[in-house]
């Protein structure tokens, strides 16, 4: 498989506090990737850096064999790496299609220095409406939406870049556990049609068990496992770290009586 992005020994401090130490990853293109971890484990530092929101400390970001540290954002998004947000970024007074022709018109300007032509626009919006099943929406206010709506509206804008690679902070965050599925198939089934990479931030790990072919967790800045979501989910240190699980004291003794 082809590597389209990379990260090499990437590191970013804050000061004294090390909020991504020694980051080594290679995404392969096409596959979907979860980044799971505790608040503050380093998993929005590495999007930022990636999206180019924060400059790495040191070490090296390469997309499709090319070094894009230190790059400004709109570079990267130029380039073909787009992002989604935890709290959606829309334009709250305008409707939906609005909310789109201005995400395809930036998204034209952006790779040829011109806006597209008005039917080309126009298409694309319809297009992006279709493919994340918005019609329904399409007039109305972007502040009046259903939160869950609202992210399929967020993640459609990113999209309206063309994107090669998607990284989406929290999809399902503030989303209700009933429409937490539907969201991610909808959104899922729309990226697999685009033909885009996806990393994807995810505390629910049921969301993550079903949705990706592969799963970094990051503890403390550092990748503490790496792999396929059954493997990495039943890794002693995630559940410890990340999940949250922890042995009893009486379990424990057992443990170590049995071990001797």
């Amino acid at each position: 498989m082809t590597v389209i992005l990379e990260a090499r020994r990437l590191n970013k401090s804050f000061g004294a506090v090390t909020a991504a130490a020694d980051i080594d990853v290679s995404v392969e293109q096409d596959s979907v990737v979860g980044l799971i971890g505790s608040n503050g484990a380093g998993k929005t530092t590495f999007i930022n850096m990636v999206t180019g929101y924060l400059t790495p400390t040191s070490g090296q970001i390469l997309y499709a064999g090319r070094d894009i540290t230190g790059f400004k954002p709109r570079q990267i998004t130029t380039l073909g790496i787009c992002r989604s947000f935890q709290i959606p970024q829309l334009f709250n007074t305008l409707s939906v299609s609005e909310n789109l022709m201005i995400g395809v018109d930036i998204a034209a300007r952006s790779a040829r220095g011109d806006g597209a032509a008005k039917g080309t626009e126009r298409a694309q919006v319809e297009r992006l409406i279709d493919r994340f099943n918005l019609g329904g929406y399409a007039t109305q206010v972007a502040s009046q939406l259903p939160e869950g709506v609202r992210k399929l509206l967020d993640i459609a804008m990113a999209v309206a870049g063309r994107p090669k690679v998607l990284l989406l902070d929290e999809p399902t965050s503030g989303v209700s556990a009933d429409e937490k599925f539907r969201l991610m198939d909808m959104v899922m089934g729309a990226l697999k049609t685009e033909g885009v990479t996806v990393l994807f931030v995810e505390h629910d790990m049921d969301i993550v068990s079903r949705y990706t072919h592969r799963v970094l967790a990051f503890y403390e800045g550092r990748i503490i496992a790496d792999g396929e979501p059954g493997r990495v989910l039943q890794d002693a240190e995630v559940r410890r770290y990340v999940i949250g699980e922890h042995t009893q004291p009486g379990a424990q003794r057992e443990a170590d009586r049995a071990a001797h």
